[in-house]
């Protein structure tokens, strides 16, 4: 064998080739920012780095990320439970943050007057300014079209509103940075549903192929439920067909969409009196453009004795955060003091519940986050990726 021997698998020079599995543990320690670097290395580690296994174990993933009056932090999940600080890269932002939400590969961070989008794993952010000529104006979600393109390549954009006698929507290119006035377009859909004036149930929208959808309904006093969704390539809202299966909610239940193994979508509801837990997930994965074709199927139904409930009383509009993987589901909310906690849950047993000590401020704003290494457009550190 040739002790020379280039290991083109990882474009390194050593005394001998490394097993591969030696590699991807080395790298499971390397710092995210380097991991960008190495995509243009070979195919092989660019597919590594896409590998949804390959970033759970990197020593530095986190699923969670919590944000206070004064600090951010981000949890870690396995081996065990970890708290830590982070920062937005842009000193004096850290303080206010009013509303987190994941989108695509990157997170919104949202002020009162401002937002940015984040990709706390690179450390890389950018400040969005909000349409200065509208006081109320927030934005509310991140997508992309060109929907087949990869990651590097897309066009990513976001989109917010502000409320005048209904809501006003504009969108804007993250490389144009000015917001454009929208005009809406009919939608697909029944004729019938014309003239009815759709609320959403929440504010910032669920992100899946790069489209925006939201949770909503059509009259507060028959509160059932369906979805409606942004795209952002026609620049267009359309009605998405499918009741969802929580039938009538109440408004202080828990009710929170996600999505749920990369392409479909996942329910949970938790109702505010039983403590009772159920979790829907679409049987086949999002494709559609109407929603005609979506089944929704029972995935999970818990009755714990004395598990808490994941929206507070006072704070009723706190939705719980949630994902599910390797047949957990894994919670974040807080508590009737405001104090944030960790449970997880398997076969129908709760398997742990962990009180977030080391967040200092109560009632943080939350969400769940899976690491990316798609730096963030236009910003600093990107640039600089770009001449290495």
């Amino acid at each position: 064998m040739d002790s020379t021997k280039t290991i083109k698998e990882t474009g390194v020079q050593d005394q001998e080739q490394l097993p591969w599995e030696l590699v991807e543990e080395i790298l499971t320690h390397v710092p995210p920012i380097s991991l960008v670097r190495f995509r243009t290395v070979c195919k092989r580690l660019d597919d590594l780095f896409n590998d949804k296994t390959f970033i759970d174990n990197h020593k530095l993933t986190f699923r969670f990320i919590l944000a206070t009056k004064s600090k951010i932090y981000s949890v870690s999940i396995d081996p065990k439970i970890m708290v830590r600080e982070l920062t937005l890269a842009v000193t004096g932002k850290e303080s206010d943050i009013k509303h987190l939400a994941d989108c695509n590969e990157f997170l919104l961070c949202r002020k009162k007057k401002e937002a940015a989008v984040w990709n706390p794993w690179l450390k890389q952010s950018r400040w969005i300014k909000a349409d200065v000529s509208q006081c109320s104006f927030e934005v509310d979600g991140i997508g992309y079209d060109n929907h087949n393109m990869r990651a590097e390549e897309r066009r990513y954009k976001t989109i917010g509103s502000y409320l005048k006698n209904h809501s006003v929507w504009k969108p804007q290119s993250l490389k144009e940075e000015s917001w454009k006035d929208l005009k809406l377009k009919a939608s697909r859909g029944d004729k019938s549903l014309k003239d009815k004036v759709t609320t959403l149930f929440t504010r910032c929208g669920v992100s899946l192929h790069g489209n925006l959808y939201w949770i909503a309904f059509y009259d507060k006093t028959d509160l059932l439920y369906h979805l409606i969704n942004f795209d952002f390539s026609s620049e267009r809202f359309y009605t998405f067909f499918c009741d969802l299966p929580c039938g009538m909610n109440h408004p202080r239940n828990a009710l929170v969409l996600r999505v749920f193994k990369g392409d479909r979508f996942a329910l949970l509801k938790q109702c505010y009196k039983t403590k009772k837990i159920e979790i829907w997930v679409t049987k086949n994965k999002i494709n559609v453009e109407d929603g005609d074709d979506v089944v929704w199927m029972n995935f999970r139904t818990l009755s714990i004795p004395n598990f808490p409930g994941l929206v507070s009383n006072e704070y009723s509009s706190s939705q719980p955060s949630y994902f599910i993987d390797d047949k957990r589901l894994v919670m974040c909310s807080c508590d009737e003091t405001g104090h944030p906690w960790i449970y997880i849950v398997k076969e129908n047993k709760l398997i742990s519940k962990v009180k977030l000590n080391s967040v200092v401020d109560p009632w943080p704003v939350h969400c769940t986050y899976f690491p990316s290494l798609v730096p963030v457009p236009g910003s600093p550190r990107e640039e600089a990726l770009l001449q290495v």
